[in-house]
């Protein structure tokens, strides 16, 4: 990862950001030193250099893994937040990715048409998936609708 990525610091400047794998863990020149036939843990370099200075971070595999995670859930949840209001669709435009409306998250997985009939298989935010039929022109209301081609 590098500049380009769209991070910024707090006053939307752009933020270089450089990971690295591997390496020994960082030491506290205070701290004890380590023993001479002991292997320094492997660590995730994490390199920020925003404008006014550079940052870097280190973290165990596992601590990368799970910010991993938290980036990925928070991405979720930001591109399936309310944009104001609903979008209503015709079942039979409805794509893979669209959000429906409601108090419960339903992603579409796939939309198969057959006939004046289209077979929505839906996904749950909790992994559970289940196929519905509906009219082709059935309005389905969404609460984000991903943009063409993704």
């Amino acid at each position: 990862m590098s500049s380009g990525t769209g991070i910024t610091d707090a006053d939307g400047h752009p933020v270089a950001v450089t990971i690295t794998a591997g390496g020994p863990a960082p030491r506290d020149p205070a701290g004890p030193a380590p023993a001479e036939d002991s292997d320094p843990p492997s660590r995730i370099g994490i390199r920020l250099t925003p404008p006014t200075g550079e940052l870097l971070w280190s973290c165990s595999p596992e601590a990368a893994r799970e910010l991993a995670a938290e980036l990925l859930r928070a991405a979720e949840e930001t591109e399936n937040a309310p944009e104001g209001h609903p979008v209503t669709v015709e079942a039979g435009r409805l794509r893979r990715g669209d959000v429906r409306d409601g108090g419960r998250a339903m992603t579409v997985e796939s939309a198969r048409t057959d006939g004046s009939t289209v077979h929505v298989t839906w996904k749950s935010g909790a992994g559970r998936t289940w196929t519905q039929a509906y009219a082709a022109d059935a309005a389905i209301a969404l609460k984000r609708r991903l943009p063409e081609g993704r």
